[in-house]
């Protein structure tokens, strides 16, 4: 009796392990509720809450009470507040528990590579071994064996292919390990904006990869004639909504949200209408220059922000000015999916979601930045980014 020979692997049924894509599902799920927890844990001003990392106070979890951490030495550069604690360091064993995942999968797509394994258990042991020796204050090598670590997952990513995603795992896996790095750095460097917005950036392309490899993994390709052109729609969408996450991160990191004013639903002797009016003005003075300063040197405390007024307004304009752009290019997108059969329901959602992130953003001004819409108003710009790479991950041309 003969045996049916396997299906050739193919970009669209990649030989993965039977239960790739459910871990890759699950992880992508994780990435997306860590990216929602973070988003109430910067914009709860719980940033800072750990001065220590990775422990908090000296503890894997967290202190209960101020009298706990008195003799530790991060209570000389920060007052314990518990209300805090637990968020951060909640969101770290998140993030920690998100990154077991990342690895095992890595692992699964690397297990018939040469080798594969075991480069990607001795790059991950490399940056395993730099976490207990940046605790003991070698922090110059603890950064280059992380950095070692990071290369063999970059090398390993150009060298393999992705028939079996083991491309996609093993470059995931070092955005995982590169996303650790930025949030030490968040907390040693005090909250920089510019490593606060590539730490959400990197939270967003870590849902992204995690998404794309769940989906191919599937194997549920949505087969069109005309899948080049929507795929190039879905590229530009891509790429302006990544452009508005970035000035969004921005605008949140130098605490720029409210530069226009905030509240007042009417005009009268008091109040004025700060939306879609700055400050009262169309286009009132903004120092962009100062407002698009990315690296300001090392010691400063920018909680609470460092910036005037003028360089504040400037971040606020050109993320307002952005969200038009966006928005007017994937309602476009939206309409040309709603033409397409089989993908009405898709241009349905992103139509939707388009329209709830620009009210949520709205709202954000008009309620004076509201901890519950500022929070969805992160989520709903990863559920954007799930249409879009799902589409990506899913459209196909015929054979």
């Amino acid at each position: 009796m003969t045996q049916t020979p396997p299906a050739r692997a193919t970009p669209f049924r990649p030989a993965t392990h039977k239960h790739f894509h459910r871990i890759a599902w699950l992880a992508a799920a994780l990435t997306l509720c860590v990216i929602v927890f973070g988003a109430f844990v910067r914009l709860s001003d719980a940033g800072l809450s750990c001065p220590d990392w990775p422990t908090c106070y000296g503890r894997a979890a967290w202190p209960q009470a101020a009298s706990e951490v008195v003799d530790h030495a991060a209570s000389a550069i920060r007052e314990f507040e518990w209300h805090k604690a637990w968020r951060e360091q909640v969101h770290r064993h998140l993030a920690a528990t998100l990154g077991v995942l990342v690895l095992g999968l890595a692992l699964l797509a690397a297990r018939r590579r040469r080798f594969g394994v075991l480069q990607i258990l001795g790059a991950s042991a490399l940056v395993a071994l730099a976490i207990p020796l940046y605790m003991q204050g070698h922090v110059m090598a603890a950064l280059g064996i992380a950095a070692l670590g990071e290369a063999l997952l970059l090398i390993a990513a150009l060298r393999w292919s992705n028939v079996d995603l083991a491309r996609a795992a093993a470059l995931t896996l070092a955005v995982v390990v590169f996303q650790a790095l930025l949030g030490k750095w968040t907390v040693t460097m005090l909250l920089k904006p510019v490593i606060v917005m590539g730490h959400l950036l990197g939270g967003m392309l870590t849902f992204s990869l995690l998404l794309w490899m769940a989906w191919r993994a599937t194997v549920q390709p949505i087969v069109l004639v005309d899948a080049p052109a929507l795929r190039r729609w879905t590229l530009g969408a891509l790429a302006l909504v990544g452009v508005q996450i970035a000035l969004g991160g921005w605008v949140s990191a130098n605490y720029a949200a409210l530069a226009c004013g905030a509240g007042g639903w009417v005009t009268d002797a008091h109040h004025y209408v700060d939306f879609p009016k700055c400050v009262g003005q169309w286009w009132p003075q903004a120092d962009f220059r100062e407002g698009f300063v990315l690296w300001r040197g090392v010691g400063v405390d920018y909680e609470g922000g460092v910036l005037d007024g003028a360089a504040r307004v400037a971040i606020q304009l050109a993320h307002r000015v952005m969200a038009i752009a966006v928005f007017a290019y994937l309602i476009a997108f939206a309409v040309r999916l709603l033409r397409t059969p089989g993908l009405r329901g898709w241009a349905v959602a992103l139509a939707l979601l388009t329209c709830a992130q620009v009210a949520l953003g709205i709202l954000n001004v008009k309620l004076a930045l509201p901890l519950s819409v500022a929070v969805m108003h992160n989520g709903g710009a990863a559920l954007l980014l799930f249409v879009l790479v799902s589409l990506l991950a899913r459209l196909k041309r015929p054979d």
